[in-house]
Protein backbone atom coordinates (compact mmCIF):
# COMPACT_ATOMS: atom_id res chain seq x y z
CA UNK A 1 0.00 0.00 0.00
CA UNK A 2 1.25 3.57 -1.04
CA UNK A 3 1.41 6.61 1.61
CA UNK A 4 0.33 8.63 -1.62
CA UNK A 5 -2.98 6.04 -2.27
CA UNK A 6 -6.90 6.26 -1.93
CA UNK A 7 -6.44 3.38 -0.03
CA UNK A 8 -4.24 4.93 2.72
CA UNK A 9 -6.46 7.55 2.80
CA UNK A 10 -9.04 5.19 3.89
CA UNK A 11 -7.10 3.05 5.58
CA UNK A 12 -5.19 5.24 8.04
CA UNK A 13 -7.75 6.99 9.70
CA UNK A 14 -9.65 3.61 10.48
CA UNK A 15 -6.75 1.98 12.06
CA UNK A 16 -6.11 5.40 13.99
CA UNK A 17 -10.20 5.56 15.27
CA UNK A 18 -9.81 1.82 16.08
CA UNK A 19 -6.40 2.62 18.00
CA UNK A 20 -7.70 4.95 20.32
CA UNK A 21 -11.46 3.24 20.58
CA UNK A 22 -8.93 0.30 21.79
CA UNK A 23 -8.19 0.00 25.38
CA UNK A 24 -3.87 0.22 25.77
CA UNK A 25 -3.33 -3.28 26.56
CA UNK A 26 -4.83 -4.28 23.42
CA UNK A 27 -3.78 -1.79 20.60
CA UNK A 28 -0.95 -3.27 20.02
CA UNK A 29 -3.05 -6.38 18.31
CA UNK A 30 -4.83 -3.23 16.08
CA UNK A 31 -1.88 -2.15 15.20
CA UNK A 32 0.13 -5.38 14.36
CA UNK A 33 -3.13 -6.75 12.13
CA UNK A 34 -3.26 -2.92 10.10
CA UNK A 35 0.77 -3.17 9.97
CA UNK A 36 0.30 -6.60 8.52
CA UNK A 37 -2.30 -6.21 6.35
CA UNK A 38 -0.43 -2.48 5.26
CA UNK A 39 2.19 -4.88 4.11
CA UNK A 40 0.20 -7.78 2.63
CA UNK A 41 -1.70 -5.36 0.25
CA UNK A 42 1.51 -5.67 -1.97
CA UNK A 43 2.13 -9.51 -1.91
CA UNK A 44 1.00 -11.69 0.49
CA UNK A 45 2.86 -14.46 -0.17
CA UNK A 46 6.18 -12.63 0.64
CA UNK A 47 4.66 -11.68 4.16
CA UNK A 48 5.98 -14.99 4.91
CA UNK A 49 9.58 -13.88 4.60
CA UNK A 50 8.56 -10.92 7.16
CA UNK A 51 7.38 -13.61 9.20
CA UNK A 52 10.21 -16.23 9.36
CA UNK A 53 12.19 -12.93 9.97
CA UNK A 54 10.37 -12.16 12.67
CA UNK A 55 10.23 -15.50 14.53
CA UNK A 56 13.91 -16.18 14.18
CA UNK A 57 14.94 -12.91 15.55
CA UNK A 58 12.86 -13.26 18.41
CA UNK A 59 13.82 -16.60 19.35
CA UNK A 60 17.20 -15.33 18.97
CA UNK A 61 16.73 -13.01 21.07
CA UNK A 62 15.02 -14.88 24.11
CA UNK A 63 18.03 -17.58 23.78
CA UNK A 64 20.45 -14.80 23.77
CA UNK A 65 18.27 -13.62 27.32
CA UNK A 66 19.19 -16.70 28.66
CA UNK A 67 22.61 -15.95 29.69
CA UNK A 68 24.03 -12.90 31.52
CA UNK A 69 26.07 -9.84 29.42
CA UNK A 70 29.24 -11.73 30.42
CA UNK A 71 28.48 -14.82 28.92
CA UNK A 72 28.81 -14.03 25.25
CA UNK A 73 30.66 -17.00 24.19
CA UNK A 74 27.16 -18.36 24.86
CA UNK A 75 25.29 -16.14 23.34
CA UNK A 76 27.22 -15.41 20.23
CA UNK A 77 25.52 -18.48 18.32
CA UNK A 78 22.38 -17.53 17.95
CA UNK A 79 23.75 -13.77 17.18
CA UNK A 80 25.31 -15.84 14.25
CA UNK A 81 21.96 -17.66 13.28
CA UNK A 82 20.11 -13.92 13.36
CA UNK A 83 22.85 -12.52 11.39
CA UNK A 84 23.06 -15.50 9.12
CA UNK A 85 19.14 -15.53 8.25
CA UNK A 86 19.35 -11.82 7.73
CA UNK A 87 21.80 -11.45 5.41
CA UNK A 88 21.23 -14.75 3.98
CA UNK A 89 17.83 -13.23 3.39
CA UNK A 90 19.12 -10.42 1.05
CA UNK A 91 21.83 -12.03 -0.38
CA UNK A 92 19.27 -14.12 -2.27
CA UNK A 93 16.14 -11.95 -2.98
CA UNK A 94 18.47 -9.00 -3.39
CA UNK A 95 21.95 -9.67 -4.23
CA UNK A 96 22.24 -13.71 -5.54
CA UNK A 97 21.38 -12.62 -9.19
CA UNK A 98 23.50 -9.52 -9.18
CA UNK A 99 26.62 -11.63 -7.89
CA UNK A 100 25.78 -14.55 -9.97
CA UNK A 101 25.41 -12.44 -13.28
CA UNK A 102 29.01 -10.60 -12.65
CA UNK A 103 30.53 -14.57 -12.13
CA UNK A 104 28.92 -15.23 -15.33
CA UNK A 105 30.65 -12.17 -16.58
CA UNK A 106 33.71 -12.85 -15.54
CA UNK A 107 33.99 -16.74 -16.56
CA UNK A 108 33.14 -15.88 -20.23
CA UNK A 109 35.48 -13.50 -20.05
CA UNK A 110 38.34 -16.00 -19.37
CA UNK A 111 36.73 -18.55 -21.56
CA UNK A 112 35.58 -20.66 -18.56
CA UNK A 113 32.30 -22.94 -18.13
CA UNK A 114 29.71 -21.54 -15.69
CA UNK A 115 26.26 -23.28 -15.42
CA UNK A 116 25.32 -21.17 -11.91
CA UNK A 117 21.59 -20.85 -12.75
CA UNK A 118 19.77 -17.39 -12.17
CA UNK A 119 16.24 -16.78 -10.50
CA UNK A 120 13.70 -14.64 -11.03
CA UNK A 121 12.70 -13.52 -7.72
CA UNK A 122 10.90 -10.16 -6.83
CA UNK A 123 12.37 -7.95 -3.91
CA UNK A 124 10.10 -8.13 -1.22
CA UNK A 125 9.25 -4.17 -0.38
CA UNK A 126 11.25 -3.15 2.73
CA UNK A 127 13.73 -5.99 3.19
CA UNK A 128 16.30 -3.57 3.17
CA UNK A 129 14.78 -1.82 6.35
CA UNK A 130 12.78 -4.44 8.26
CA UNK A 131 15.72 -6.72 8.18
CA UNK A 132 18.76 -3.96 9.70
CA UNK A 133 16.04 -3.13 11.90
CA UNK A 134 16.27 -6.45 13.59
CA UNK A 135 19.79 -7.20 12.97
CA UNK A 136 20.44 -4.34 14.61
CA UNK A 137 18.23 -5.87 17.89
CA UNK A 138 20.19 -8.87 17.88
CA UNK A 139 23.26 -6.74 17.87
CA UNK A 140 22.03 -4.97 20.79
CA UNK A 141 20.67 -7.75 22.81
CA UNK A 142 24.13 -9.85 22.40
CA UNK A 143 25.95 -6.58 23.52
CA UNK A 144 23.80 -5.86 26.53
CA UNK A 145 22.82 -2.52 25.27
CA UNK A 146 19.26 -3.75 25.83
CA UNK A 147 16.97 -6.59 27.60
CA UNK A 148 15.54 -9.17 24.94
CA UNK A 149 11.79 -8.66 24.16
CA UNK A 150 9.96 -11.44 25.95
CA UNK A 151 6.44 -10.27 24.43
CA UNK A 152 6.01 -11.75 21.02
CA UNK A 153 3.65 -9.60 19.81
CA UNK A 154 4.95 -7.03 20.95
CA UNK A 155 8.34 -7.76 18.71
CA UNK A 156 6.29 -8.57 15.31
CA UNK A 157 4.69 -5.20 16.07
CA UNK A 158 8.74 -3.87 15.91
CA UNK A 159 9.69 -5.31 13.37
CA UNK A 160 6.42 -5.08 10.96
CA UNK A 161 5.11 -1.14 12.32
CA UNK A 162 3.45 0.17 9.32
CA UNK A 163 4.45 4.01 9.36
CA UNK A 164 8.27 3.31 8.77
CA UNK A 165 8.13 -0.98 7.55
CA UNK A 166 9.16 -0.30 4.14
CA UNK A 167 11.43 2.80 3.55
CA UNK A 168 12.31 3.46 6.98
CA UNK A 169 13.26 5.16 9.20
CA UNK A 170 15.61 2.37 10.29
CA UNK A 171 14.43 2.18 14.31
CA UNK A 172 16.16 0.94 16.99
CA UNK A 173 15.16 -1.51 19.31
CA UNK A 174 16.22 1.22 22.08
CA UNK A 175 13.63 4.05 21.19
CA UNK A 176 10.33 2.01 19.44
CA UNK A 177 10.13 -1.31 21.64
CA UNK A 178 9.77 0.44 24.99
CA UNK A 179 7.26 2.79 22.86
CA UNK A 180 5.00 -0.09 22.01
CA UNK A 181 4.50 -1.18 25.44
CA UNK A 182 3.19 2.43 26.22
CA UNK A 183 -0.25 3.43 25.86
CA UNK A 184 -0.82 6.99 24.11
CA UNK A 185 -3.61 9.37 25.18
CA UNK A 186 -5.80 11.19 22.50
CA UNK A 187 -4.01 14.54 22.62
CA UNK A 188 -5.66 17.49 19.90
CA UNK A 189 -2.24 18.83 19.59
CA UNK A 190 0.13 16.16 19.42
CA UNK A 191 -2.43 14.68 16.77
CA UNK A 192 -2.67 18.06 14.54
CA UNK A 193 1.29 18.45 14.67
CA UNK A 194 1.37 14.94 13.13
CA UNK A 195 -0.81 15.70 10.11
CA UNK A 196 0.66 19.18 9.55
CA UNK A 197 4.05 16.76 9.55
CA UNK A 198 2.41 14.31 6.84
CA UNK A 199 1.06 17.28 4.74
CA UNK A 200 4.88 18.52 4.54
CA UNK A 201 5.94 15.06 3.54
CA UNK A 202 2.68 14.47 0.81
CA UNK A 203 3.83 18.45 -0.56
CA UNK A 204 7.03 17.07 -0.90
CA UNK A 205 6.56 13.84 -2.61
CA UNK A 206 3.05 15.00 -4.78
CA UNK A 207 4.11 18.61 -6.04
CA UNK A 208 7.95 18.30 -5.89
CA UNK A 209 9.57 15.05 -6.33
CA UNK A 210 6.66 13.68 -8.73
CA UNK A 211 6.65 16.64 -11.15
CA UNK A 212 10.71 16.32 -11.15
CA UNK A 213 10.34 12.47 -12.15
CA UNK A 214 8.33 13.77 -15.38
CA UNK A 215 11.43 15.12 -16.54
CA UNK A 216 14.28 13.53 -14.78
CA UNK A 217 12.91 10.04 -16.42
CA UNK A 218 12.61 11.80 -19.82
CA UNK A 219 16.42 12.54 -19.52
CA UNK A 220 18.16 9.68 -18.21
CA UNK A 221 15.66 7.31 -19.74
CA UNK A 222 16.85 8.32 -22.77
CA UNK A 223 20.27 9.83 -22.36
CA UNK A 224 21.17 10.06 -26.38
CA UNK A 225 18.48 12.35 -26.89
CA UNK A 226 19.06 15.13 -25.02
CA UNK A 227 22.69 17.60 -24.41
CA UNK A 228 24.90 18.39 -22.16
CA UNK A 229 22.75 21.31 -20.30
CA UNK A 230 19.58 18.76 -20.52
CA UNK A 231 21.46 16.34 -18.59
CA UNK A 232 22.99 18.72 -16.48
CA UNK A 233 19.38 20.24 -15.09
CA UNK A 234 17.83 16.76 -15.26
CA UNK A 235 21.22 15.51 -12.65
CA UNK A 236 20.06 18.70 -10.51
CA UNK A 237 16.19 18.43 -10.30
CA UNK A 238 17.13 14.60 -9.57
CA UNK A 239 18.98 15.46 -6.43
CA UNK A 240 15.74 17.35 -5.05
CA UNK A 241 13.43 14.43 -6.72
CA UNK A 242 15.11 11.94 -4.33
CA UNK A 243 15.15 14.13 -1.81
CA UNK A 244 11.32 15.21 -1.35
CA UNK A 245 11.02 11.70 -2.22
CA UNK A 246 12.95 10.07 0.40
CA UNK A 247 12.32 13.24 2.79
CA UNK A 248 8.64 12.93 1.88
CA UNK A 249 7.98 9.30 3.12
CA UNK A 250 9.93 10.04 6.21
CA UNK A 251 7.68 12.78 6.89
CA UNK A 252 4.93 11.13 6.59
CA UNK A 253 5.91 8.39 8.16
CA UNK A 254 6.97 10.23 11.35
CA UNK A 255 4.18 12.16 11.28
CA UNK A 256 1.57 9.20 10.94
CA UNK A 257 3.35 7.67 14.22
CA UNK A 258 2.81 10.95 15.95
CA UNK A 259 -0.77 11.02 15.43
CA UNK A 260 -1.06 7.83 17.27
CA UNK A 261 2.05 9.01 19.75
CA UNK A 262 5.00 6.97 18.80
CA UNK A 263 8.10 9.12 18.07
CA UNK A 264 10.24 8.19 15.56
CA UNK A 265 14.03 9.34 15.10
CA UNK A 266 14.47 12.15 12.43
CA UNK A 267 15.82 10.97 9.02
CA UNK A 268 17.07 14.09 7.61
CA UNK A 269 18.13 17.71 8.35
CA UNK A 270 18.39 19.99 5.70
CA UNK A 271 21.46 17.72 3.89
CA UNK A 272 22.09 20.54 0.86
CA UNK A 273 23.05 22.39 3.39
CA UNK A 274 25.56 20.88 4.55
CA UNK A 275 29.48 22.44 4.42
CA UNK A 276 31.30 19.17 4.41
CA UNK A 277 30.29 15.83 2.79
CA UNK A 278 30.72 14.43 6.37
CA UNK A 279 28.28 16.87 7.76
CA UNK A 280 25.81 15.58 4.64
CA UNK A 281 25.91 12.31 5.88
CA UNK A 282 24.91 13.48 8.94
CA UNK A 283 21.74 14.90 7.51
CA UNK A 284 20.86 12.47 4.95
CA UNK A 285 19.05 9.32 5.43
CA UNK A 286 20.49 9.19 9.24
CA UNK A 287 18.95 6.41 10.46
CA UNK A 288 20.87 4.39 7.85
CA UNK A 289 24.19 6.31 8.27
CA UNK A 290 24.14 6.20 12.36
CA UNK A 291 23.66 2.66 11.90
CA UNK A 292 26.49 1.85 9.74
CA UNK A 293 28.57 4.03 12.12
CA UNK A 294 27.09 1.73 14.83
CA UNK A 295 27.38 -1.77 13.42
CA UNK A 296 30.43 -1.42 10.86
CA UNK A 297 32.39 1.06 11.18
CA UNK A 298 33.32 1.16 15.22
CA UNK A 299 33.27 -2.33 15.32
CA UNK A 300 36.28 -2.00 12.18
CA UNK A 301 37.66 0.71 14.43
CA UNK A 302 36.23 3.56 13.40
CA UNK A 303 39.32 6.54 13.27
CA UNK A 304 41.04 4.58 15.92
CA UNK A 305 43.35 3.39 14.11
CA UNK A 306 46.16 3.87 11.99
CA UNK A 307 45.87 6.30 9.52
CA UNK A 308 45.75 4.01 5.84
CA UNK A 309 43.20 1.62 7.59
CA UNK A 310 40.88 4.87 9.12
CA UNK A 311 40.19 5.40 5.20
CA UNK A 312 39.88 1.92 4.92
CA UNK A 313 37.27 1.64 7.16
CA UNK A 314 35.92 4.84 5.12
CA UNK A 315 35.65 3.38 2.34
CA UNK A 316 33.95 -0.24 3.22
CA UNK A 317 31.59 1.75 5.01
CA UNK A 318 30.72 3.46 1.97
CA UNK A 319 31.15 0.50 -0.37
CA UNK A 320 28.59 -1.30 1.60
CA UNK A 321 26.45 1.47 1.67
CA UNK A 322 26.23 2.03 -2.23
CA UNK A 323 25.73 -2.01 -2.29
CA UNK A 324 22.60 -1.96 0.20
CA UNK A 325 21.04 0.68 -2.21
CA UNK A 326 20.69 -1.61 -4.94
CA UNK A 327 22.25 -4.90 -6.79
CA UNK A 328 23.92 -2.82 -9.51
CA UNK A 329 27.46 -1.55 -10.20
CA UNK A 330 26.05 2.05 -10.59
CA UNK A 331 25.56 1.68 -6.93
CA UNK A 332 28.54 0.51 -5.61
CA UNK A 333 30.09 3.47 -7.85
CA UNK A 334 28.40 6.06 -6.10
CA UNK A 335 29.15 4.63 -2.74
CA UNK A 336 32.52 4.20 -3.84
CA UNK A 337 32.45 8.00 -4.65
CA UNK A 338 31.35 8.80 -1.58
CA UNK A 339 34.31 6.96 0.18
CA UNK A 340 36.29 8.91 -1.93
CA UNK A 341 35.34 12.13 -0.95
CA UNK A 342 35.60 11.20 3.00
CA UNK A 343 39.29 10.30 2.44
CA UNK A 344 40.10 12.80 -0.24
CA UNK A 345 38.39 15.94 2.28
CA UNK A 346 40.84 14.49 5.03
CA UNK A 347 43.58 13.86 3.13
CA UNK A 348 43.75 17.92 2.30
CA UNK A 349 42.07 19.50 5.16
CA UNK A 350 45.38 21.66 5.86
CA UNK A 351 46.16 22.36 2.51
CA UNK A 352 42.29 23.36 1.59
CA UNK A 353 42.85 25.45 4.81
CA UNK A 354 45.63 27.03 3.75
CA UNK A 355 44.22 28.07 0.42
CA UNK A 356 41.04 29.67 2.03
CA UNK A 357 43.25 31.39 4.63
CA UNK A 358 45.50 32.88 1.06
CA UNK A 359 42.70 34.40 -0.64
CA UNK A 360 41.01 35.83 2.09
CA UNK A 361 37.90 34.05 2.30
CA UNK A 362 38.05 33.49 5.83
CA UNK A 363 37.47 36.93 6.05
CA UNK A 364 33.93 36.71 4.72
CA UNK A 365 32.54 33.99 6.37
CA UNK A 366 28.71 34.28 4.92
CA UNK A 367 30.47 33.90 1.69
CA UNK A 368 32.65 31.03 2.47
CA UNK A 369 29.27 29.46 4.04
CA UNK A 370 27.95 29.18 0.53
CA UNK A 371 30.72 28.23 -1.35
CA UNK A 372 31.27 25.49 0.71
CA UNK A 373 27.55 24.88 0.08
CA UNK A 374 28.01 24.82 -3.16
CA UNK A 375 30.90 23.04 -3.61
CA UNK A 376 29.15 20.36 -1.50
CA UNK A 377 26.18 20.37 -3.72
CA UNK A 378 28.36 19.93 -6.60
CA UNK A 379 30.15 16.44 -5.66
CA UNK A 380 26.29 15.51 -4.14
CA UNK A 381 24.74 15.37 -7.77
CA UNK A 382 27.76 14.48 -9.43
CA UNK A 383 27.86 11.47 -7.10
CA UNK A 384 23.66 11.36 -8.25
CA UNK A 385 24.52 10.45 -11.87
CA UNK A 386 25.34 6.98 -10.91
CA UNK A 387 22.83 6.27 -9.10
CA UNK A 388 19.99 7.36 -10.97
CA UNK A 389 21.49 6.10 -14.20
CA UNK A 390 20.24 2.59 -15.57
CA UNK A 391 23.31 1.48 -17.06
CA UNK A 392 27.21 2.31 -16.38
CA UNK A 393 27.12 3.16 -20.02
CA UNK A 394 24.67 5.90 -19.43
CA UNK A 395 26.44 6.97 -16.90
CA UNK A 396 30.11 7.86 -18.14
CA UNK A 397 27.97 9.21 -20.91
CA UNK A 398 25.83 11.41 -19.17
CA UNK A 399 28.69 12.73 -17.00
CA UNK A 400 30.44 13.21 -20.56
CA UNK A 401 28.07 15.37 -21.62
CA UNK A 402 27.22 17.39 -18.36
CA UNK A 403 31.18 18.08 -19.09
CA UNK A 404 30.63 19.51 -22.67
CA UNK A 405 29.26 21.98 -21.53
CA UNK A 406 32.58 23.33 -20.43
CA UNK A 407 34.03 23.49 -24.19
CA UNK A 408 30.34 24.61 -25.21
CA UNK A 409 29.05 26.82 -23.35
CA UNK A 410 26.62 28.15 -26.09
CA UNK A 411 24.46 25.49 -25.06
CA UNK A 412 23.46 27.13 -21.56
CA UNK A 413 21.88 30.00 -24.80
CA UNK A 414 20.40 27.33 -26.88
CA UNK A 415 18.20 25.29 -24.52
CA UNK A 416 14.98 23.77 -26.21
CA UNK A 417 12.82 24.92 -23.69
CA UNK A 418 9.94 23.06 -25.95
CA UNK A 419 12.48 19.46 -25.55
CA UNK A 420 11.23 16.44 -24.83
CA UNK A 421 12.84 17.29 -21.21
CA UNK A 422 9.93 19.68 -20.52
CA UNK A 423 7.32 17.25 -22.32
CA UNK A 424 4.07 18.92 -23.77
CA UNK A 425 2.78 21.02 -20.38
CA UNK A 426 6.91 21.32 -19.24
CA UNK A 427 6.51 25.07 -18.87
CA UNK A 428 4.31 24.67 -16.18
CA UNK A 429 5.75 21.55 -14.73
CA UNK A 430 9.24 23.39 -14.82
CA UNK A 431 7.90 26.46 -13.16
CA UNK A 432 5.38 24.68 -10.60
CA UNK A 433 8.55 22.72 -9.69
CA UNK A 434 11.08 25.59 -9.10
CA UNK A 435 8.35 27.47 -7.02
CA UNK A 436 7.91 24.61 -4.77
CA UNK A 437 11.56 23.97 -4.17
CA UNK A 438 11.62 27.30 -3.68
CA UNK A 439 9.04 27.14 -0.92
CA UNK A 440 10.50 24.15 0.83
CA UNK A 441 14.13 25.92 1.51
CA UNK A 442 12.52 28.82 2.66
CA UNK A 443 10.27 26.78 4.98
CA UNK A 444 14.14 24.89 5.35
CA UNK A 445 15.95 28.37 6.24
CA UNK A 446 12.73 29.20 9.05
CA UNK A 447 13.04 25.80 10.78
CA UNK A 448 16.68 26.93 11.39
CA UNK A 449 15.90 29.35 13.57
CA UNK A 450 12.36 27.86 15.05
CA UNK A 451 9.53 26.31 13.91
CA UNK A 452 7.54 27.38 10.91
CA UNK A 453 4.62 25.76 13.46
CA UNK A 454 5.29 28.13 16.58
CA UNK A 455 5.75 31.37 13.73
CA UNK A 456 2.57 30.78 11.80
CA UNK A 457 0.85 30.46 15.13
CA UNK A 458 1.64 33.89 16.49
CA UNK A 459 -0.16 35.22 13.25
CA UNK A 460 -3.97 35.49 12.90
CA UNK A 461 -6.50 33.02 12.65
CA UNK A 462 -7.24 34.16 9.38
CA UNK A 463 -3.51 34.14 8.21
CA UNK A 464 -2.83 30.47 9.36
CA UNK A 465 -5.89 28.89 7.40
CA UNK A 466 -5.17 31.53 4.29
CA UNK A 467 -1.83 29.55 4.39
CA UNK A 468 -3.18 25.98 4.72
CA UNK A 469 -5.80 26.53 2.38
CA UNK A 470 -3.15 27.87 0.22
CA UNK A 471 -1.33 24.67 0.31
CA UNK A 472 -3.79 22.52 -0.19
CA UNK A 473 -4.93 24.17 -3.36
CA UNK A 474 -1.60 24.08 -4.86
CA UNK A 475 -1.35 20.38 -3.87
CA UNK A 476 -4.62 20.14 -5.93
CA UNK A 477 -3.80 22.26 -8.83
CA UNK A 478 0.01 21.10 -9.23
CA UNK A 479 0.57 17.49 -7.05
CA UNK A 480 1.19 13.79 -9.60
CA UNK A 481 -2.23 11.78 -8.84
CA UNK A 482 -0.45 8.62 -10.36
CA UNK A 483 0.26 6.90 -7.26
CA UNK A 484 4.09 6.95 -8.13
CA UNK A 485 5.86 4.53 -5.92
CA UNK A 486 8.34 5.99 -3.29
CA UNK A 487 12.27 5.72 -4.87
CA UNK A 488 13.22 3.49 -1.74
CA UNK A 489 10.54 0.81 -2.41
CA UNK A 490 13.09 -0.52 -4.76
CA UNK A 491 15.63 -1.00 -1.98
Amino acid sequence: MLFNSTEFFIFFPVVVTLYFLTPFNRRWIILLLASYYFYMSWKPAYTLILVASTLIDYTCGRMMGRFADEEKDKRRPWLYLSLAANLGTLLLFKYYNFFNDSARDLALTLNVPYAMPAFELLLPMGISFYTFQTMSYSIDVYNGRIKHEKHLGIFALFVSFFPQLVAGPIERAGNLLGQLHVGHEFKYNRIVAGLKRMAWGFFKKIVIADNLALMVNSVYNNPTEFDGISHIIATVFFAFQIYCDFSGYSDIAIGAAQVMGFKLMENFRSPYFAKTISEFWGRWHISLSTWFRDYLYIPLGGNRVVKWRWYYNLFIVFLVSGLWHGASWTFVIWGALHGMYQIFGIITKSQRNTIVQKIGLTQHPQLYKWVQVLTVFFLVCFSWIFFRANTINDAFYIVGQCFSVLTNPGQVFALNWSHDVFMEQGAKIFGTSIIAIAIMETVHLIQRNGSVSQLLGQRPAIVRWGVYYLAIIAVLLFGQFGNQEFIYFQF
